[in-house]
């Protein structure tokens, strides 16, 4: 039988060229993304008070971009560039502004600011996160950005979050956790968007608790995340308390196992659960 006849290997030319379409194509994929998003501004015809974000479908891509991910092109490049994409479309459909808690350290901030929204939405840095909660209040629809573990200033400063005209946390970064993240800063994000758009896979709630011991603390470990600061309104700590949703009561009835009280709670928020990768 005669052989079948040899496959030539390309040549770099042929490779180049067939990246240059590869990225001509992307290119032309990106600008029809864009004229759907002025079709959406058409059909909206909206000048909403709140942000145009929608943290359940974000969640929902996301989760789908990790799983079909492979090769040898780096996740942190891959999940980038969505981020993106999707904060900068977002930006042309409703501009906003991201402000920032540099508080914990400005570098830090701005990797996870720049490593989520890129460098087309406006970046309005701060020095605490009541100043933030301010800003974001008073705006239509910017982003807040708040490191995790902020706890410094007057009291809890997520006591701002429980009235209902005021932002709420909406997402947690970065959403997906993996060892060596660029921008691993674990960051709350408060902003306005509307309730069918709120993703509530972890609720967020605000606590005041009477009799805060280490006790309480090794109670409520293994119950979900939990951030606490002296209150100095009464003999207690604020807490900022993010479970599981439908967890909440599980956390009270922990607290009044080990003697707590819990004088007040209200829900300031919710976000995605977290997605974990394997490490290999």
């Amino acid at each position: 039988m005669p052989k079948p006849p040899r496959q030539s290997t390309p040549s770099l030319a042929d490779l180049r060229s067939e990246i240059d379409r590869i990225d001509a194509k992307m290119h032309e994929l990106l600008i029809e993304r864009g004229e759907i998003i002025d079709r959406l501004i058409a059909v909206k015809k909206t000048q909403e008070s709140g942000s145009a974000f929608r943290p359940a479908r974000e969640a929902d891509m996301m989760r789908r971009l990790v799983k079909r991910h492979h090769g040898s092109l780096p996740l942190d490049t891959a999940e980038s560039i969505w981020r993106v994409i999707i904060s900068t479309f977002t930006y042309v459909q409703a501009p906003f502004s991201v402000h920032a808690d540099l508080s914990a350290g400005d570098a830090l901030m701005r990797d996870s600011a720049r490593f989520h929204f890129g460098f087309t939405v406006p970046f309005v840095p701060h020095m605490g996160a009541s100043s933030v909660v301010e800003a974001v209040t008073e705006s239509r629809g910017d982003l807040g950005l708040i490191p995790a573990f902020a706890t410094a200033g007057a009291g809890p400063w997520w006591a701002a979050l429980e009235f209902d005209s005021a932002p709420k946390i909406i997402a947690r970064l970065p959403f997906v956790e993996r060892a060596d993240h660029p921008a691993a800063m674990p960051v709350f994000v408060i902003s306005r968007v509307t309730p069918d758009a709120m993703v509530t896979e972890t609720e967020v709630w605000s606590m005041r608790v009477s009799g805060w011991s280490a006790a309480a603390v090794s109670a409520l470990a293994p119950l979900g995340d939990v951030i606490a600061v002296p209150d100095r309104a009464f003999d207690g700590a604020g807490l900022l308390v993010s479970v599981a949703r439908g967890g909440i009561d599980g956390v009270a009835e922990a607290l009044l196992g080990i003697g707590a009280s819990i004088r007040s709670k209200a829900l300031v928020g919710s976000h995605a659960t977290r997605y974990t990768v394997p490490e290999k």
